[in-house]
């Protein structure tokens, strides 16, 4: 069966966890203060596709492609991109509250956060190299088994992360965070 195939549509406005939107595969579309919230949104196909102001939180994206989507001001919380098609997976965020989200053994890299919330977002076994994370509050996020190489979290506050189970090679951390590296030996540092 041929999925609907909709290029450079703008939808503003839209409470799509009441008028459904049709599954298909999106093209170059903005999503403009739209409501998706617990909207099954699986096997549909977004590419080059923008959402603004969006609140996508507990949205089910099984099997969804997300290439090159840009999240901009969005709420998206609990949402398991684990489960995301992996084939060109290539989401960035821009100011979004991404709160007990999953990237669980996710490949974003090169992937970009910049001015999170990823309060308790699993991390777990990712490959992050060289994925910005600028000014993100990562209180509670789950780093284990995770690559961070080349990482830059010289800007980001309230992580943890233990050096003897994930790869931060060349990671970059400001010296204001490097307590998030050294919390598990439960030293004291004075400033």
């Amino acid at each position: 069966m041929i999925k609907p195939f909709f290029e450079e549509e703008d939808y503003n406005n839209k409470d799509f966890s009441q008028d459904i939107l049709p599954a298909g595969e999106y093209d170059n579309c903005l999503f403009a203060n739209c409501i998706f919230t617990e909207t099954n949104l699986s096997d549909y196909q977004f590419t080059e596709c923008q959402f603004v102001n969006c609140d996508l939180s507990n949205a089910n994206v099984a099997h969804a492609v997300l290439r090159d989507v840009k999240f901009k001001d969005c709420k998206l919380l609990g949402i398991q991109f684990t489960e995301c098609n992996g084939m060109l997976f290539s989401p960035s965020f821009d100011n979004c509250q991404l709160r007990l989200a999953s990237f669980y053994s996710r490949n974003l890299k090169n992937c970009s956060f910049t001015n999170c919330q990823l309060h308790e977002v699993d991390f777990a076994d990712c490959n992050l190299t060289k994925t910005s994370f600028a000014n993100c509050d990562c209180s509670n996020a789950l780093f284990d088994n995770t690559n961070l190489a080349k990482v830059d979290l010289s800007s980001c506050y309230n992580f943890t992360i233990d050096p003897e189970r994930n790869n931060i090679n060349k990671a970059k951390f400001s010296s204001d965070q490097l307590i998030g590296l050294l919390r598990k030996y439960q030293i004291q540092v004075s400033h």
